[in-house]
């Protein structure tokens, strides 16, 4: 069995992953491939994720290929959590993630229908869903409350839980819209502030084949293992959400081939993708919370030192904003309400790194502008740089 070292696995995470300067890339799409799925949760991750990976970095490029192009889709998919996909890609997402998700989503809120008691069901919800789509499609593109104003039903209001410690009187338009864009009959559309916005519009959209689960299977994990590689069965298991004996057939189905870790594990890389790779020019970054990068494994341990993990995670195990160092996480940074962008170092990486970084905040001023960022999940290192 060939041996990959943690020093190897972090020169590939800083070459395939677009982190190095002399690896950036040139578009958005070649950066959400690289790491197949760009965290979407917070709507900044996408631009700060993307635009750490691009030659040139700008928020045009990033709105260009979501809003545009749609060459970028986001999907609730992998985890049952928001994600941006190239649109070559999202097939393949949708049916092995996002297509199970949809179809929970669409059971969970007829219970809640159900459990109402007043007598809304699967009838009910499949014409408000026709009426929305087709005050959608004559508006071109609206905002929930918009399309709340003109599709009386989606102005009904349900008790979710009645009779429990948790009731509370809830509006159904947000829930009949979540389940519309899990089956992808609608996408998210210009938010109505910046780029850091969650509150989007919405627009029609046209829903994917249903595919083969399986197939759409393999190709994830394919996928996944290009880029993240070596992996274990427990960081796809992580990453994908499947089952075990899903992720088990999957990676037999893409022929992966074993490797061993310096953590003494078994590790999956993509068929005949074992031989070392040339070291990297020195790098730096500050990558965002959620990043690809940092989220991308069950086991972080050849990147992220266990004693960093209490400052820059916040109680729900989110990773905040990340100071990268050659492949390792070596800080945390944040932006102050001047805009400045300040980090604390938790390693002793020396004075070129210190430059590196500098040179990289500078970067990350220049483009983000006037625009303010303030993480969704906060952690206490982010939390206390600025206080």
């Amino acid at each position: 069995m060939h041996a990959m070292s943690d020093t190897q696995r972090r020169t590939r995470l800083g070459r395939r992953h677009l982190l190095a300067p002399s690896v950036r890339a040139a578009s958005a799409v070649s950066v959400a491939d690289a790491v197949v799925a760009l965290h979407a949760t917070d709507a900044a991750t996408v631009f700060l994720s993307t635009c750490a990976r691009l030659a040139e970095a700008g928020v045009d490029t990033v709105e260009r290929a979501l809003y545009e192009d749609v060459s970028l889709v986001r999907l609730l998919s992998m985890r049952n959590t928001l994600f941006t996909v190239s649109s070559g890609l999202a097939p393949y997402v949708n049916a092995s993630n996002a297509r199970a998700v949809a179809a929970k989503e669409r059971r969970t809120f007829l219970a809640h229908l159900h459990d109402d008691g007043n007598g809304l069901g699967e009838n009910w919800l499949i014409e408000t869903e026709k009426a929305t789509l087709a005050a959608l499609t004559a508006r071109g593109s609206a905002t929930g409350s918009e399309l709340s104003a003109a599709v009386p039903a989606l102005r009904t209001k349900i008790t979710i839980f009645p009779g429990k410690k948790q009731e509370t009187v809830q509006g159904v338009a947000t829930r009949v819209l979540r389940v519309l864009a899990a089956e992808g009959l609608i996408r998210r559309d210009r938010p109505r502030g910046s780029w850091t916005s969650s509150q989007f519009r919405w627009t029609a959209a046209e829903s994917w084949p249903a595919g083969d689960l399986a197939e759409a299977q393999a190709e994830v994990a394919l996928r996944y293992l290009r880029s993240y590689g070596p992996a274990t069965e427990a960081d796809l298991k992580w990453w994908t959400g499947w089952g075990l004996g899903q992720v088990r057939t999957a990676l037999a189905a893409t022929a992966a081939e074993e490797v061993q870790l310096d953590s003494g594990a078994t590790g999956w890389v993509s068929p005949g993708d074992t031989e070392p790779e040339p070291a990297l020019e020195p790098w730096a970054a500050l990558l965002p919370a959620l990043d690809p990068s940092a989220m991308g494994w069950a086991d972080r341990g050849f990147h992220l030192p266990a004693e960093h993990r209490p400052a820059l995670f916040d109680r729900a195990g989110n990773i905040g904003p990340t100071v990268w160092w050659n492949g390792e996480i070596v800080g945390g940074w944040a932006q102050r309400a001047d805009g400045e962008p300040v980090w604390r170092l938790l390693s002793d990486i020396g004075r070129d790194a210190t430059t590196a970084i500098e040179a990289e905040a500078s970067r990350l001023s220049e483009w983000v502008g006037e625009t303010r960022i303030t993480p969704r999940f906060r952690t206490p290192l982010e939390r206390e740089l600025t206080a």
